[in-house]
């Protein structure tokens, strides 16, 4: 599996620091939804499962479930770029990193608001990484490419993979809850804002070969 070179031009050094940045805050973003306790995203709930069942950090987990996902992208002949392998470890560490600073959150009225900046953060994530364009995440491309090798629709494959992440984390352990259905609710429309916010000139970074936002299941 080779991975694609990264571009050259006048923009490089601004769409690597955005995708950096982009990366890391994600990381910290499902670390605070981890910190209110009121709900995970789809993965962080597939994630949250394993670390309870495994002892292993989540961001750990993250990072190793990341690089699974990436090696199922060799049957359905998808090329990473450095954002694709960057998101494996980045988002992890970034995650591990903030839990470690951030402190237990007591009370529904903080809980709640450390979930709000969780899924607000997210969204500014999203905006900044995609629009960086250095390649899709590894789930992201695994929605794609089983999208083009089995000629059903985004919508469902994406469904079905997050049903079938839902439902395995929260056997698990994961935790489903309010944060989960106001992420899947809110996720979409701030991607979409942030998208615009972080547009490279010329309108670099929002063309139709930029990853589309990560939605939940919830929302389809």
């Amino acid at each position: 599996m080779s991975i694609t070179p990264v571009p050259q031009g006048a923009h490089l050094t601004r769409r690597l620091v955005q995708l950096y940045a982009g990366l890391a805050l994600y990381g910290a973003s499902s670390a605070l939804l981890v910190a209110a306790g009121l709900g995970l995203e789809p993965w962080g709930v597939l994630h949250q499962g394993l670390a309870e069942r495994t002892g292993i950090s989540i961001g750990v987990v993250s990072i190793i479930i990341g690089a699974i996902v990436l090696l199922l992208w060799i049957p359905l002949r998808q090329r990473p770029g450095l954002g694709t392998v960057s998101n494996v470890f980045v988002v992890g560490l970034a995650m591990d990193g903030t839990l470690a600073f951030v402190p237990e959150v007591h009370g529904l009225v903080a809980r709640s608001g450390v979930m709000a900046a969780g899924i607000v953060l997210n969204g500014v994530a999203t905006g900044l990484y995609i629009t960086a364009r250095f390649g899709p995440g590894p789930r992201d491309g695994l929605m794609t490419g089983l999208h083009r090798r089995s000629g059903r629709s985004i919508r469902l494959v994406r469904t079905a993979i997050e049903v079938a992440v839902v439902v395995t984390g929260f056997l698990l352990g994961g935790s489903l809850g309010v944060g989960t259905v106001l992420y899947a609710l809110a996720i979409g429309p701030l991607a979409q804002v942030f998208l615009r916010v972080f547009a490279l000139p010329g309108g670099e970074g929002t063309s139709a070969d930029a990853p589309a936002p990560r939605r939940s299941i919830l929302r389809r």
